[in-house]
């Protein structure tokens, strides 16, 4: 997860990357966190990047300006929820939303640009990571994955 987590970090600071709205599915204990915290640590998030279990969400002030935001959706009882959040503010142009549990906020998220399902592989040992872009969505700096 860590060295997918490099690669990806380098494919999202390449121009035309721009924001990203980037969904995360797979079980507990597949990695979804630490492939979050190695894409954001690739981007240049210094200090300790914090799993937003409890918070729903973290921001992160990325070199250049822009932002990143990791939500992890686990816990929410209910997409309205996301409303008391704000939750649109958290999704402008330029940002970067990693989105974990997608499924839990559905109706309120925006749709995604990429999705990255991640799964045990066979006999346990090491992870499969299926990465599925969205037509029409902002993916272009995928190819250099």
């Amino acid at each position: 997860m860590q060295a997918l987590g490099a690669r990806l970090a380098r494919a999202l600071q390449a121009p035309p990357a721009g924001g990203c709205i980037i969904y995360l599915h797979g079980e507990l204990g597949a990695g979804k966190t630490t492939l979050v915290r190695a894409i954001l640590q690739g981007l240049g998030v210094s200090g300790r990047i914090k799993s937003p279990t409890y918070t729903l969400v973290e921001p992160y002030a990325l070199p250049g300006g822009a932002m990143a935001y990791h939500f992890d959706l686990y816990r929410l009882a209910d997409p309205e929820e996301l409303e008391f959040l704000g939750v649109r503010d958290y999704f402008a142009a330029d940002a970067l939303a990693l989105v974990e549990w997608p499924e839990r906020g559905e109706g309120v998220l925006p749709a995604a640009d990429v999705h990255i399902h991640i799964r045990y592989a066979e006999g346990g040992e090491g992870r499969e990571v299926l990465l599925t872009p969205v037509a029409g969505g902002r993916h272009a700096w995928l190819a250099t994955v």
